[in-house]
């Protein structure tokens, strides 16, 4: 089958893509910038790329005519704290436009459970989005999920950060709220038994794992897993503010997204239906055993995909494309270089910089750097990195993004998603002399962009000229 798959670079769009290309499959992959597919060169060439922002004016001409089926991947819960909702509503009214004359036969949305009269924001417009692609002319099949957990997943992570950092933690109400957790693994096994399956045509399945949890539950059964020891203590009196707060300075996740969590966190979401288990022959694995496959994906450093490194988590929103060209006028430049030994065993080093290996020197000193961010309403330290030892361009690094990840001709550019007065960028390049060239470049704005320059610049002299130093050692 010729395949639309929608929300490629998404978590789940990441993990359905081998599958659907070990299956067969042909896939037509769609994003806002080719840039930033967070895929080897390899599975590049057995897919063909098609750039499409849905929020903007449909150009139908971009999409092939021969498409059987598509995944509808888009949300945008991320984004915005007040019309992501509207944005949501667009973007699947131009997604049916775009499909109107192509003999699509089957979408496939990923959607969310709503079983409760009042939903929060978040689940209302998962249903809003639901009615209107029910209004294309296509067999449409939706897939309710409960809280998806995996290696990477936002809620996975979330809560990892939770238990791991805070052995005694005052909770909000809503950690008693009762919950349907679903492993990744059967996410996908739903979402791949659905396709070009006439019975589930015009559809919407509830899918959930075994466990019906609170939140509370959720918590302590990872504890128990870890074999950590935790104690919650529930405090009303925290506003959805306050919680939001909490999570986003205990947590690796972004304001944006833990206020649009805290809301729905109030809701419960529990499954009413379970045809969909029955016709496909699946049994959901139980909450415990997701979590343990979760960390078997982590230990063997084989983390498909993360939320982590989707846009919305940093600075960005679209058009990378323009960074990629580190500007020369009007900006600040810390250059260094030496000659290296090994090339291949520096190269090396630099593609594993950041995340749990660190920054090579001065580490004290980015972590702090990374407090400060995130008090100030940055990114901070927390993202770290989806692989150890790989990386491609669109990934987030700590609180840099990853424009270029040449590793053939030797050349790593990172943008910052830090809060700073301008735009930084920091590039790694080896020559054929082998030479390490490494170039951090701040283009200012204002008086405060020329005095953080000044101010940082006797931090950069011991850091910039100790991380090289140990790049090439």
């Amino acid at each position: 089958m010729r395949i639309l798959l929608t929300g490629t670079n998404g978590y789940i769009g990441m993990r359905l893509l081998p599958l659907l290309l070990n299956a067969g499959h042909t896939v037509i992959c769609c994003v806002r910038d080719q840039n930033r597919l967070s895929i080897d060169q390899e599975v590049k060439e057995k897919v063909k790329i098609v750039e499409i922002d849905f929020l903007n004016t449909p150009d139908t001409s971009v999409l092939p005519k021969d498409i059987d089926a598509a995944y509808y991947l888009i949300h945008s819960m991320s984004s915005s704290t007040s019309d992501f909702d509207k944005k949501e509503e667009v973007s699947a009214k131009n997604f049916n436009i775009y499909v109107k004359h192509i003999n699509i036969k089957q979408v496939i949305y990923l959607s969310g459970i709503v079983n409760e009269k009042n939903l929060s924001k978040h689940l209302w417009s998962r249903k809003n989005v639901e009615e209107t692609l029910y209004k294309g002319n296509y067999n449409l099949t939706v897939l309710r999920s409960g809280i998806i957990v995996g290696s990477g997943s936002s809620s996975f992570e979330i809560i990892r950060d939770l238990c791991e950092k805070l052995p005694v933690m005052i909770t909000p109400k809503w950690v008693n709220t009762k919950t349907q957790p679903i492993s990744i693994r059967d996410v996908l096994n739903f979402m791949v038994g659905v396709l070009g399956n006439s019975k589930c045509y015009n559809e919407s399945y509830d899918i959930s794992g075994p466990d019906v949890l609170t939140y509370r539950e959720m918590l302590m059964q990872y504890a128990k897993v870890r074999g950590i020891r935790l104690y919650i203590i529930t405090l009303p009196i925290m506003t959805p503010k306050l919680s939001s707060y909490w999570l986003y300075f205990v947590t690796s996740t972004s304001y944006k997204l833990a206020l649009n969590l805290v809301d729905s966190m109030s809701i419960p979401v529990i499954a009413k239906d379970k045809r969909l288990q029955k016709i496909l022959d699946i049994s959901p694995i139980t909450y415990d055993r997701s979590l343990e496959l979760a960390f078997i994906k982590i230990e063997q450093n084989q983390v498909v995909s993360s939320w982590k490194d989707s846009m919305i988590s940093g600075r960005f929103k679209k058009d990378i494309q323009k960074y990629i060209t580190v500007p020369r006028r009007g900006c600040f430049k810390d250059q260094k270089k030496i000659k290296l030994i090994n090339s291949e065993k520096a190269l090396n080093r630099i593609w594993a910089i950041g995340g749990e290996t660190g920054w090579y020197y001065g580490n004290w000193m980015w972590k702090i750097r990374g407090y400060f961010d995130k008090f100030f309403g940055g990114v901070g330290l927390r993202r770290g990195r989806t692989h150890p030892d790989e990386i491609f361009s669109g990934d987030a690094l700590d609180f840099w993004r990853v424009l270029v990840a040449d590793k053939k001709n030797m050349r790593l550019l990172l943008f910052a998603e830090m809060r700073v007065p301008g735009e930084a960028w920091l590039e790694f390049d080896i020559d054929k002399n082998n030479i390490l060239y490494q170039t951090a470049t701040f283009r200012p704005k204002g008086i405060w962009g020329r005095l953080y320059w000044y101010s940082m610049i006797p931090f950069h002299y011991f850091i910039f000229g100790g991380m090289i130093r140990k790049i090439a050692t």
